[in-house]
Order: structure tokens, then sequence, then C-alpha cells
């Protein structure tokens, strides 16, 4: 037995997104997973994580690497 459910996952890609066939079966697992909703997202960009990261890596200066 299959650890994928296809019924549902058809039914959720052809039903709920409204996919062509052609369309759901040219995705990957992982974008349907984006595209229901299914992975994380990361966390938006924040004034002060901006501004640490303006800090770390200011505009105009070179790094030695």
């Amino acid at each position: 037995m299959s650890a994928i459910d296809w019924p549902g996952l058809m039914r959720a890609g052809l039903g709920r997104l409204g996919l062509t066939p052609d369309v759901f079966w040219r995705l990957s697992p992982v974008e349907l997973r984006m595209m229901l909703g299914a992975e994380p997202q990361s966390a938006p960009l924040t004034r002060s994580r901006l501004e640490e990261l303006a800090a770390a890596f200011p505009d105009g200066e070179t790094r030695d690497t």
C-alpha cells in the first residue's frame, strides 16, 4: 500500500486548486504541498532584522575574504 494519499491529493489539486490533470501530474510533491499551504513559510523580514542585516552588511563597503 502506498504512503501517499493519491485520491486525496488529486481531490485537493484538481478540485480545490482547479488544476488540470496535465498540470497536476507535472508538479512535484513539494510544489503541490506549497500550493496547498502545507509547507512552512519563512517569517517576514521585520524592521529590526533589516537593521541588523544593514549593520552587518553596509552598502559601499567590501570585505576581504
